[in-house]
């Protein structure tokens, strides 16, 4: 799986991972994507795609949930 949001393309990010001594290492951080089957929106024609969703892309409204 290839953690990218294939609408919004949130990706992993890098950031540090601090300790008590303040002593800092590189983590990464993955975003919350599914693979799942999906509608965009508001395109006029309902084009059943699939593809790796973030849940903020789901939340907000972006896409829907072909069961």
């Amino acid at each position: 799986m290839s953690r990218i949001c294939c609408l919004c393309d949130k990706r992993p990010q890098i950031a540090n991972l601090v300790s008590h001594a303040n002593n800092r290492t590189k983590r990464w951080v993955y975003p919350n994507v599914h693979k799942m089957r999906f509608t965009i929106v508001g395109q006029a024609p309902k084009k059943v795609m699939r593809g790796a969703v973030c849940t903020i892309c789901v939340k907000a409204g972006k896409v829907e949930k072909v069961v």
